[in-house]
């Protein structure tokens, strides 16, 4: 699936079952999903240890919580952003050869 047909499945799902939040609404889900992704990766990679079965959840479905959260920005917005990331990968290429650096040969 692309991103365009990844926002088509955001907006079916949202408007079978209502509408669009407002914009800061929708930014505040945003920051709770990334604060669980936050939780998950410090309870598998960090000093946070899990409350039982559950808590913190799987990195993976977190990632998709984040995911359909900017989509449904995105949408509400009435933004490609698979164009715009598009065109923001090749404006900010020739930046990025310096921000992610193999090390140690991997």
């Amino acid at each position: 699936m692309n991103i365009k047909e990844a926002q088509d499945k955001v907006e079916k799902l949202i408007l079978h079952y209502g509408d669009y939040w407002e914009p800061l609404s929708m930014y505040a889900r945003l920051v709770e999903e990334v604060g669980e992704l936050g939780r998950a990766l410090n309870i598998k990679y960090g000093g946070k240890e899990s409350k039982g079965e559950g808590d913190g959840g799987e990195i993976q479905e977190e990632i998709s919580d984040v995911l359909f959260s900017l989509l449904a920005m995105a949408n509400s917005e009435k933004i490609d952003i698979e164009n715009e990331f598009n065109n923001k990968v090749e404006k900010d290429f020739e930046k990025m050869k310096g921000v992610y650096i193999k090390k140690n040969g991997n």
